[in-house]
């Protein structure tokens, strides 16, 4: 596979300290680590996970992020999960491309519950929680173990298929008349 177009500007991100620890993983501190990331991510499909998506921008499609639904059990449930490169925090990019993957979650892999998980001090994926009309259920201590053996809490929210298919319906429309999902 050519990692070329994906690889630099994936790395460009994935070094900054900024990023990866807010996600539960270290700062990339080479190419040879983001080159082993995206094999890693495409490999996901072979054990019945749906994949990591690129986020692009739409001028170029340079990618600024990933975005994915991960730790799927067939048609029960999985968690959603994203990085956006910080150049473009606070512009609404991850919102719409959550608002896709859930439409994935709920339509395509006809999951029951959608999952979303983030680390206290983190208050941008907070707001984003928020703003997709995730419903908080509490902290789960000790719920994540970071790459240097610290164990952490982490915030416990979650969709249902009722509540997408019911409660929000009408915040999916536009996007769903926008882009085609099969």
């Amino acid at each position: 596979t050519d990692y070329v177009l994906e690889l630099i500007p994936l790395n460009d991100y994935a070094k900054n300290p900024n990023v990866g620890p807010m996600a539960g993983w270290l700062p990339h501190q080479n190419l040879k680590e983001t080159k082993e990331f995206i094999q890693f991510s495409i490999e996901k499909k072979k054990y019945g996970q749906p994949g990591v998506f690129v986020v692009c921008l739409k001028d170029d499609e340079t990618v600024i992020g990933t975005i994915e639904v991960h730790s799927v059990k067939h048609e029960y449930k999985g968690e959603i999960g994203m990085v956006l490169h910080p150049d473009y925090w606070g512009q609404g990019i991850m919102e719409e491309a959550s608002r896709a993957m859930i439409i994935f979650a709920f339509e395509d892999l006809r999951l029951k519950r959608l999952a979303y998980c983030h680390f206290i001090g983190n208050h941008a994926s907070k707001r984003l929680r928020e703003k997709l009309n995730f419903t908080y259920e509490g902290i789960t201590r000790n719920g994540f173990k970071m790459p240097d053996g610290t164990v952490i809490d982490e915030v416990v929210s979650s969709l249902t298929d009722t509540d997408y298919y019911q409660r929000d319906k009408a915040l999916y429309l536009d996007l769903k008349k926008r882009f085609i999902f099969e």
